[in-house]
C-alpha cells in the first residue's frame, strides 16, 4: 500500500516537529547550544609611555580572538595572551573586543601626541636634488673639496643593536692636511654601546707627483653617486644607494666588510649653497637625506650580522680656498627614541684654542628636526653652543667631548617664533675613533657615537608642551690649529 502526502500534510508534520522541539527545550530535555566563554583579561594603562600591559588573563586565550581598534602598534602580539604582553604606541581611543562573543571588553583613552610645528613655506628648489647634483664636483679647476658620507644607528631588533656606523668618501683640498700629499680619506667605523670599536680612517696619496700624475685614490663619476676607493664603493641615485665598505689597511687587527642599502623615504634638504635658486650650481653647497631606512649586513672577522636601522646621507663640496676660513666643524646625525631625527652641524670660523663656546652670530650653524623621517622639517636658526668638556689634542688645541646646544627660531622665522619653540640637547661623546695629524699639520678628527639627552618645548592652541628627548647620534668633529 502506498501513502500519498499532500502538501498540507507536510506542513502539519513540520509544525508538529517544531512544537515538539520547543516543548522539549523548554522543559530542559534539549541542552542549550554551548557559547564561548568570555575571557577575563586585565590590562594596566601607562599614559606616559602610551602602552597597555596585560596584568592577568584567565585560561588560554588567543590574540587572534581579540579585536584591537584604534591607533596603536599590535604587530608584536601573537599566539596565546600572556602576562606582560604589551600594546604599544597608543594614541587616542583604543577599543578592545572579544570576537567569538562579540563583546566589548574595554575602552581606553590616551591623549593625542602633540605635533611639533614645522617650518612653513619651504620652497620646492630647497628640497630638490638632481642626479647631477649627486655626482662629482671636485674635477673643477677650482680644486674643490668634496665629501660623501653615510651614517646609521642600528635598531634594537638588529644583530648589532644600538651600534653606529660611519662610511665616508672624502676628497680633501690640497693643504687641508698641511704639507702632506695624501689628502684622499676613507672612513669606515663601527662603534658599540659597550665600548667596542672597529675600523677607523686612512688617507692615501692621490698621485705620484704632487697629485698631478699617477692614479687617483678616490674615483668619482656622474650622474648619481658613483664612488670607488680601493675595495670600497658606493653607487645609486636618490632615493636608493648601496654602500660596500672594506679596507684592511684601516684596522690592522680586524677584518670589516659592510654592505648596506640606504632608502630615503623623503626629499632631501639643502643646508647651504652660495646660489640663491639653483642650489646644486653653487661651488659651496651641501644637502642631507635624513631618516633613511637602512638594511644589510656587517661582517666582522668572518662573522656576519644582519642589521637594519635609521641613517643619514650627506654630500658637501666647497672651494679649496675655503680651508683658510674653516678652523673646525661639528656634525651630529641623531636618532631619538621617539622616532624623531635631528641634524646638527656647525663650522667654526675662528681658531678653537681655549674656546668654550661659539658665537650666536654664525651663518654656518644648522639644526633641523624631523618627526616623520624628513617629510616635514623644523629648522631652528638661532643656535647657541657651549663646550662643557674637552680633551686636549696638542698645543692649545682641544677637541669637544660634551656640548650643550640650544636652538630656537630667529627673527627671520616670524611664524615659528609665535610657537615659542626652544630646543636644548646635551651631546656627549660616548665612543669615538680619534685621528690626529701632528707636526706640521696639527689637525684632529673625532668620529663615532654620542649619547643625546634634552628636551624641546613649544606652545600652540592646545597649550604648553614639553617633550623629553633621549637618543643616539653619530658624530664627526674636526679641529685645526
Amino acid at each position: 500500500m502506498k501513502y500519498k502526502f499532500k502538501k498540507i500534510d507536510v506542513v502539519i508534520v513540520v509544525i508538529m516537529v517544531v512544537i515538539a522541539g520547543f516543548v522539549l527545550y523548554k522543559y530542559g530535555y534539549v541542552p542549550e547550544p554551548e557559547k564561548p566563554d568570555l575571557p577575563d583579561i586585565e590590562f594596566i594603562k601607562d599614559e606616559e609611555n602610551r602602552l597597555l600591559t596585560v596584568k592577568s588573563v584567565s585560561g588560554k586565550v588567543f590574540w587572534s580572538d581579540i579585536a584591537i581598534e584604534g591607533n596603536c602598534e599590535k604587530s608584536i602580539l601573537g599566539g596565546y595572551i600572556k602576562e606582560g604582553d604589551q600594546i604599544i604606541d597608543c594614541v587616542g581611543t583604543i577599543v578592545i573586543r572579544h570576537i567569538p562573543t562579540d563583546t566589548l571588553l574595554y575602552t581606553y583613552k590616551f591623549a593625542p601626541i602633540p605635533q611639533l610645528p614645522s617650518s612653513p613655506f619651504i620652497p620646492g628648489y630647497m628640497r630638490d636634488v638632481s642626479p647631477q647634483d649627486e655626482g662629482v664636483h671636485f674635477n673643477s679647476i677650482l680644486n674643490l673639496r668634496e665629501w660623501w658620507y653615510y651614517t646609521v644607528i642600528f635598531s634594537e631588533d638588529s644583530d648589532l643593536a644600538g651600534w653606529t656606523a660611519t662610511i665616508g668618501f672624502c676628497h680633501m683640498a690640497w693643504g687641508d692636511l698641511r704639507l702632506t700629499f695624501k689628502p684622499d680619506i676613507l672612513v669606515v667605523t663601527l662603534h658599540s654601546p659597550d665600548g667596542k670599536e672597529y675600523g677607523g680612517l686612512i688617507n692615501k696619496q692621490r698621485g705620484k707627483i704632487l697629485g698631478l700624475f699617477g692614479g687617483k685614490t678616490l674615483e668619482a663619476k656622474s650622474p648619481g653617486v658613483d664612488l670607488k676607493y680601493g675595495d670600497s664603493w658606493a653607487s645609486g641615485e636618490a632615493p636608493n644607494w648601496h654602500i660596500h665598505a672594506e679596507d684592511k689597511d684601516i684596522d690592522k687587527e680586524h677584518d670589516i666588510i659592510m654592505d648596506l642599502d640606504f632608502f630615503a623615504p623623503s626629499s632631501p634638504f639643502w643646508i647651504h649653497s652660495n646660489r640663491l635658486f639653483d642650489q646644486g650650481e653653487g661651488n659651496i653647497a651641501n644637502y642631507i637625506f635624513t631618516g633613511c631606512e637602512v638594511t644589510g649586513d656587517v661582517t666582522i672577522d668572518g662573522l656576519k650580522y644582519e642589521v637594519k636601522g635609521v641613517g643619514h646621507h650627506e654630500h658637501s663640496w666647497s672651494l679649496g680656498v675655503v680651508k683658510f676660513a674653516i678652523h673646525g666643524w661639528d656634525w651630529n646625525h641623531i636618532t631619538l627614541g621617539n622616532g624623531w631625527n635631528i641634524y646638527y652641524s656647525k663650522y667654526s670660523l675662528t681658531r678653537q684654542r681655549l674656546q668654550t663656546s661659539t658665537s650666536k652670530i654664525n651663518p654656518f650653524a644648522s639644526l633641523i628636526i624631523t618627526t616623520d623621517k624628513g617629510e616635514t622639517l623644523t629648522q631652528l636658526k638661532d643656535i647657541d653652543v657651549t663646550i662643557k668638556a674637552s680633551d686636549k689634542l696638542f698645543l692649545l688645541l682641544k677637541m669637544p667631548i660634551e656640548m650643550k646646544v640650544t636652538a630656537k627660531p630667529d627673527n627671520t622665522q616670524m611664524l615659528l617664533k609665535t610657537y615659542n619653540i626652544k630646543l636644548e640637547i646635551n651631546i656627549l661623546t660616548e665612543n669615538a675613533y680619534d685621528k690626529t695629524w701632528k707636526f706640521p699639520t696639527y689637525l684632529g678628527m673625532n668620529i663615532g657615537m654620542s649619547m643625546i639627552t634634552g628636551k624641546v618645548s613649544w606652545t600652540d592652541d592646545d597649550g604648553d608642551h614639553e617633550i623629553e628627548l633621549n637618543g643616539t647620534g653619530t658624530i664627526w668633529n674636526m679641529r685645526k690649529f
